[in-house]
């Protein structure tokens, strides 16, 4: 492992996964990953598709940035980033979709687009899991920042039947991590009790589509988790990173008298209208031991989604086997992810794309840090 020493893995009880901590101090340089297993796997999965050992490594990208009406400027005010003159609705972090394809920035493959390096690397990239993935060649999530200064339209995503056969796409599943909420900060989530089909349907598209809905406060670290079908607004004064499927179709509602189009007829078609009053998810502690704390916020059939706090100074260690890629993100503090490739230093908020192929890497904290893992889940465990 370039960089830093390794370490045997420990799998913890919880999860079964190769999750290690040791302080900063310990001993570690005595302990060795028993990864030789996984190694010839590794050798053999690029051999059989020709691909270079130097282009599996953790990869990092350049954005794509939306600059939809209701944005504002809190991605370079609080996150730090440069981004372009006027209003920046979204960043789109890691993207391989017709609307927007984010770069690789560094290392052999800079300069490439996330579709050609799947192109490129196929399942050494994406997983053997993910079959969809390798059949269609179009890679399974988009992950984004969003800067709600105003409220964003009153919307629904359809599921993956009604989204191929009406968009060409599949659906769109989603998650939202609030990363900064103003005081008194609401969103648009589901709707509120007695709201029915047949009262909605007398509304729709009118400024009474914002009655008769359920709205929740929320506070940095809250988690919502958005089925397709689920009616949703972001309210103004929210960033949040937005974990999705794939897919670039919403129907609109109401925009609060801004003119862009509605989509009334299919957004009546996919709404769930059992989605009464739902609220924030709650985490699910994994592992809670010696510092390090894991949560799982999210599992559904498109993505897995873990939180992970770990102290300035500690390590997590973890194994990327061949079933699946995984995604990482910083969202407090400042953390180093080695591997056999060069190392990879990330900030609040940040995000690396880690092979399937990778195999072993370990994460060291610079700073007291809170990241985010987000992996396809084996349908199986679900």
């Amino acid at each position: 492992m370039r960089g830093r020493p390794t370490c045997a893995v420990r799998p913890t009880r919880s999860t079964g996964r190769a999750i290690c901590l040791w302080p900063k101090g310990s001993n570690s340089s005595k302990r060795r990953f028993p990864d030789k297993a996984i190694a010839h796997k590794k050798e053999k999965l690029l051999m059989s598709d020709s691909i270079a050992d130097e282009m599996i490594y953790p990869l990092t990208f350049d954005p794509v940035f939306k600059d939809y009406p209701w944005g504002g400027r809190n991605l370079e005010t609080k996150l730090g980033r440069t981004i372009p003159e006027g209003v920046v609705a979204e960043s789109w972090d890691i993207a391989a979709h017709p609307n927007g394809s984010s770069v690789v920035n560094a290392g052999p493959l800079k300069g490439k687009t996330l579709p050609e390096v799947q192109a490129l690397l196929g399942e050494a990239l994406v997983g053997e899991r993910n079959h969809q993935a390798l059949k269609t060649g179009k890679f399974p999530l988009l992950i984004k920042i969003l800067d709600a200064n105003r409220w964003l339209s009153i919307q629904v995503h359809p599921d993956d039947a009604y989204g191929l056969a009406h968009e060409g796409e599949p659906g769109k599943t989603e998650m939202w991590v609030v990363l900064h909420a103003e005081p008194g900060a609401e969103l648009i989530y589901g709707f509120a009790p007695g709201m029915t089909r047949e009262q909605y349907a007398a509304v729709i598209g009118t400024e009474a589509s914002a009655e008769g809905l359920h709205r929740v406060p929320v506070q940095p670290g809250d988690v919502i988790f958005v089925p397709a079908g689920t009616i949703h607004a972001l309210g103004p004064g929210i960033m949040v990173a937005e974990i999705q499927q794939n897919s670039d179709t919403t129907y609109r509602i109401w925009d609060w008298g801004r003119p862009r189009p509605l989509h009334l007829e299919k957004a009546l078609e996919v709404l769930n209208f059992e989605q009464i009053a739902p609220g924030p998810a709650t985490p699910e502690t994994l592992v809670d031991e010696d510092g390090l704390r894991v949560e799982r916020l999210v599992r559904c059939p498109y993505f897995e989604t873990e939180r992970i706090m770990l102290p300035a100074g500690h390590e997590f260690y973890g194994l990327c086997d061949g079933s699946t890629f995984e995604i990482w993100a910083v969202l407090q503090g400042k953390a180093t992810f080695y591997s056999d490739a060069e190392p990879v230093t990330l900030k609040a908020v940040e995000w690396v794309l880690l092979p399937a192929a990778l195999g072993t890497y370990q994460i060291h904290a610079e700073e007291d840090a809170v990241l985010l893992r987000v992996t396809t889940p084996a349908p199986e465990t679900l």
